[in-house]
């Protein structure tokens, strides 16, 4: 400093001395200049929405998931699948960003069928959770998969549910998504350690329409798979609570409502294929 006045930074030396090991905000002057002149936002994170749970039985597992794809304020597909095949006995549902889930889900659906074919035994589904722990882990959060994983093995049936930052937790009974607290209220209340495949799928079926119901982000149909010793089952669309019960009668425009402006006849040309050339 002198004659009283602070020293102005000349490279980035300066800037350290001055901070002296603080924390520097000169991004933050940055970030807040582009904001104002150049018209840049920072990104925000997209918000999904979803319904998804699973309950652990005495020798299966039930899953089940909504079918409403958003795409921020609309709905994007009222029907999509969110149950994923992983292996015979090994399934998921997933939350989160829907082209992550397909690719995660695809690729570790190729390793384990690799994995199978190498030491010719039937996967288990502590091996399916580790890998995906560590590859979400790997990411920080940033592949969008929020997965309620659930198979039958040697060891018997196991359920986890798997954060998108790589965490995981193995529960007899579990949600995830924007309507899982709606979800988990009707699971809480409801599970017994002692229920039937049936009884479970009513009582996913249940927990789904709940978060339907009280979830923007949630809605369409039920879906619900059946994992067993003997393999998985999905059940498509197993219960429709929204169905259109009164549909608008539209009758077609009649002829002559819009006016043709231009009418043009093209005499288009005949291609022949087989063409032999004379030598």
């Amino acid at each position: 400093m002198a004659d009283g006045m602070p020293k102005v930074a000349e490279d980035y030396l300066d800037v350290l001395q001055t901070q002296r090991g603080g924390f520097s905000f000169e991004l933050c002057k940055r970030n807040a200049y582009l904001a104002s002149k150049a018209q840049i936002k920072p990104p925000t994170a997209m918000k999904t929405g979803t319904t998804i749970c699973g309950v652990q039985l005495k020798d299966a597992v039930v899953l089940a998931a909504d079918t409403r794809a958003t795409e921020g304020p609309m709905v994007a597909d009222k029907n999509c699948e969110k149950l994923h095949y992983i292996a015979n006995n090994i399934y998921c549902a997933g939350a989160g960003t829907a082209a992550d889930l397909e690719h995660t889900t695809a690729i570790m659906e190729s390793q384990i069928e690799l994995l199978r074919m190498a030491t010719g035994t039937q996967p288990r589904v502590c091996t399916v959770v580790r890998r995906l722990s560590t590859m979400l882990f790997k990411y920080q959060g940033y592949i969008g998969c929020a997965l309620v994983l659930g198979g039958v093995d040697v060891t018997g049936p196991h359920l986890y549910q798997i954060h998108p930052h790589g965490s995981t937790d193995k529960l007899p009974f579990t949600t995830m998504g924007s309507g899982s607290l709606a979800a988990m209220a009707i699971l809480e209340s409801e599970y017994r350690g002692d229920m039937t495949i049936d009884e479970g799928k009513a009582l996913v079926a249940k927990a789904i329409r709940a978060g339907i119901f009280n979830d923007l982000g949630s809605g369409g149909n039920v879906d619900v798979c059946v994992i067993t010793k003997d393999g998985g089952k999905i059940l498509r669309n197993m219960e429709k609570p929204n169905e259109r019960k009164f549909k608008a009668q539209y009758k077609g425009f009649p002829i002559g409502t819009s006016p043709v402006i231009k009418e043009d006849i093209l005499k288009l040309a005949t291609i022949v294929d087989d063409v032999t050339m004379a030598t």
